[in-house]
């Protein structure tokens, strides 16, 4: 397999796990998708196999939510639970009445909460509170996210598509995720008119 025919499929993340653990990448059943995709991404290149990450991926020890969330506690084992997430929810209310949430905040809160900790910053959960209502209040547009393919389709398909439907939107994206092409919005654009009339 090329790099291109990696990049023009659409892999879902057991695949990407499989595939990562017969090259030999480390702690592969650990790893985000955006994560195992760049580590096989750097192998079909040169062959080399790398971590792509500086994370911890050592989960020992109890969960910081087992300990019984508060603003002051120390980030130590976070979890994306629905119990983290109604805390951070909550205290960013009381702090911020009337917050709305916006969308990509949660993705955008933990891979800078991630960032943090490699940089050796020691952090409490208010300090989480205080990013998230940061990144919910913030006016501009999110950058797209350079890995994902469905949702920056969908929206991009939605901004292009004036009256189309997120049922249409979805419907487009079955059928490029099907197509050697990459996969974005424009690719399925260029699809569309090659087709034979």
């Amino acid at each position: 397999m090329t790099w291109a025919q990696f990049d023009n499929g659409y892999w879902y993340t057991t695949e990407l796990k499989e595939f990562a653990e017969t090259i030999g990448i480390p702690s592969a059943s650990k790893l985000r998708k955006d994560e195992l995709e760049k580590a096989i991404k750097l192998f079909l290149e040169t062959g080399k196999i790398k971590s792509p990450i500086k994370r911890s991926l050592s989960t020992s020890g109890a969960k910081d939510v087992e300990r019984g969330l508060s603003l002051d506690l120390p980030v130590v084992v976070y979890t994306n639970d629905k119990e983290t997430k109604a805390f951070l929810e909550r205290e960013a209310q009381r702090l911020a009445p009337g917050l709305k949430r916006k969308s990509g905040v949660r993705y955008r809160l933990n891979r800078w909460r991630e960032e943090q900790l490699i940089k050796g910053v020691k952090l409490t959960y208010g300090d989480l509170v205080i990013e998230y209502i940061r990144l919910n209040q913030t006016k501009e547009p999110f950058a797209q996210i350079p890995h994902g393919r469905y949702i920056n389709f969908i929206s991009d398909f939605l901004a292009a598509e004036k009256v189309a439907t997120r049922e249409q939107a979805m419907r487009a994206w079955e059928k490029l995720k099907t197509l050697d092409v990459p996969k974005n919005y424009r690719s399925w654009v260029k699809s569309q008119s090659s087709k034979p009339r």
